[in-house]
């Protein structure tokens, strides 16, 4: 099998500040280099996600909705659950707001609102010719 090019820490994986100045950035100090063994991860699609948890830990499950629009008739499968503690979700909702920041700044900004997205005249509208012909 062939070697993966090792993942790169994010922001979020390494502490940032010193005990005296909790937050402040470390720009003299090196961030020390994570090595991960990804030998064993399973990579799974997931357009659904719901977290739960209780006061100590929280508990993410992710799954494939087959009928994404509306509410669905029969139960989503959930193939994943990834249970963690606040302080790792924390580290994991500020490197997942750098990484969608940086998509955004590229690509544009991502809607979520499914309904915005799908604008069902414009194919129609694409496919008329515009008024007075269009054509030289």
């Amino acid at each position: 099998m062939a070697k993966e090019p090792e993942n790169k820490p994010t922001e979020a994986s390494a502490p940032t500040g010193s005990p005296g100045q909790p937050g402040a950035p470390r720009q003299a100090q090196q961030r020390p280099q994570v090595e991960i063994d990804d030998t064993r991860a399973t990579a799974t699609y997931a357009n659904f996600c719901r977290v739960t948890g209780t006061p100590e830990e929280l508990i993410i499950d992710f799954g494939v909705n087959s009928q994404p629009f509306g509410v669905p008739t029969s139960p989503i499968p959930v193939t994943q659950r990834i249970i963690t503690n606040f302080y790792t979700a924390k580290r994991m909702l500020h490197a997942l707001t750098l990484t969608i920041q940086r998509h955004e700044a590229t690509f544009g900004v991502l809607e979520t609102d499914v309904q915005k997205r799908v604008r069902p005249g414009v194919i129609s509208q694409a496919q008329t010719p515009p008024p007075g012909g269009g054509e030289r």
